[in-house]
């Protein structure tokens, strides 16, 4: 067998090891899908009233519809926000309890226990998107997209998922305990709040408005929400494709660097 495909198989070796510590630990995968859901509950049914009879036709994003056809793209991007939490755990409890070191000591490839982990957790994610979408569905969310559309909407969240994953795998390698890295990607988790998943960006203040048009998760929002609803895009989805692409390239190096500084100790 040549290099690669050692690599491959014991990639998939640690893929199948951490799908089953998720199926035997579900709390950190639970938890992925039950914060995204409670915020869909409690904006769709405590504040959209409120915040829905602001949403004017043609305001950023705003489609002139229910509440829930506003806000549920937003949410639906915060279950994969969520999965990097679970994602820097994991990492960090491999490295605080000593396999990583079992691992040095066995023919594998070094780069498969990251491989692994990241594809485990894209995984993962993509499951918590999916249920949280079909709680959306459930309540009232109605898109009009076409197959394509829903095809191009999944490749963005995957897309998305898979540049979190990478972040949070090297922050999983540089945390000390589980429970620091379970704090250190929470900004990243509520930092749509700051954009235009829950109001458009028109509402905010000057500054804060600034922040929100300028930040990585607001030209995702917009073209998962043109993409659902048909709503207008513009350059939100070159933007959008811009930040997923420099995401995954900052992430994947940062995280093999951190990994291969570790083992090397």
């Amino acid at each position: 067998m040549s290099t690669n495909s050692y690599a491959l198989r014991d990639s998939m070796t640690m893929l199948r090891r951490n799908l089953k510590h998720a199926q035997r630990y579900p709390a950190m995968t639970v938890s992925t899908v039950v914060m995204p859901v409670m915020m869909l509950l409690l904006f769709n049914y405590a504040f959209g009233g409120a915040l829905g009879a602001g949403i004017a036709p043609g305001a950023q994003g705003g489609s002139g519809g229910a509440y829930i056809d506003y806000v549920a793209p937003g949410i639906i991007l915060m279950a994969a926000t969520a999965g990097a939490v679970a994602t820097a755990v994991g990492v960090c409890v491999d490295m605080t309890e000593g396999i990583v070191n079992r691992f040095k000591t066995m023919s594998i490839s070094r780069a498969s226990f990251l491989t692994g982990h990241v594809v485990g957790s894209v995984i993962q994610t993509l499951l918590a998107i999916a249920l949280v979408v079909g709680v959306a569905l459930a309540i009232g969310f109605r898109p009009n997209a076409t197959f394509v559309e829903w095809l191009a909407a999944a490749g963005l969240l995957a897309g998305l998922t898979l540049a979190l994953t990478w972040l949070s795998a090297g922050v999983g390698l540089i945390a000390r305990t589980p429970e620091s890295a379970s704090n250190i990607p929470l900004p990243a988790t509520f930092l749509p709040f700051l954009g235009s998943a829950i109001v458009p960006t028109d509402s905010m203040p000057a500054g804060l408005r600034w922040f929100a048009e300028y930040q990585p998760f607001t030209p995702v929002i917009e073209t998962l929400r043109g993409l659902l609803m048909g709503t207008a895009i513009g350059t939100s989805g070159w933007l959008a494709l811009a930040w997923c692409v420099g995401l995954t390239l900052v992430g994947y190096f940062w995280a093999r660097r951190a990994f291969t500084r570790t083992a090397a100790r």
